[in-house]
């Protein structure tokens, strides 16, 4: 058990039971009370934001939280294997930890994957990733006066809307966190 005085902002905690990661932590002394700890933490499986006031002397379990890189090999059910780059181990993943990126998961991509004592409760997409366009409609001359997008499929069968000059079997990046096109891949 540590003080709250040792807690530091993306710290894990375990609290009330369930695991929070600190966002935000202040140090306040109003003028006549007693100094306290402000803290406002996100669960990591739920996303809900709690905020609470630590005393300076108040005991906190902070975990010890693992991050690893893993490399996505394919979909099982609700679950993702993905593979230790070190020691060729498997783990099955839930699909719900990476959120709305997962449509744009492609196998043999590297992950980012958070472990506390062999539960899995972070997982995080490359922020950006390179993929082929599949199907686009061809653009209609004159559609190009301002910057007019139209939609294409990616690889991983996932719908964007990209500018009127990307084809069918170009490349583009993409940004996973928005899922909007970046840019033309050469």
């Amino acid at each position: 058990m540590a003080k709250a005085s040792d807690i530091k902002n993306g710290n894990i905690l375990r609290f009330n039971g369930e695991l929070v990661q600190v966002e935000e932590f202040l140090h306040r002394t109003p003028g006549n009370l007693r100094a306290f700890y402000q803290a406002r933490m996100r669960n990591v499986k739920t996303g809900k934001l709690v905020e609470y006031r630590f005393r300076v002397d108040e005991e906190v379990e902070i975990c010890r939280v693992e991050t690893s890189d893993y490399q996505y090999l394919y979909e099982d059910g609700e679950f993702l294997v993905v593979m230790d780059n070190t020691t060729y181990e498997q783990f099955n993943i839930p699909t719900a930890l990476f959120g709305k990126s997962v449509k744009f998961l492609k196998e043999g991509m590297n992950v980012i994957i958070a472990f506390e004592s062999d539960e899995p409760i972070m997982a995080q997409t490359p922020s950006h990733v390179e993929l082929e366009v599949t199907y686009s409609e061809p653009a209609v001359k004159g559609d190009t006066s301002t910057n007019a997008l139209k939609y294409a499929t990616v690889e991983t069968g996932v719908e964007i809307k990209v500018p009127m000059f990307i084809n069918q079997g170009d490349k583009v990046k993409i940004d996973t966190r928005t899922g909007e096109y970046i840019e033309r891949v050469k």
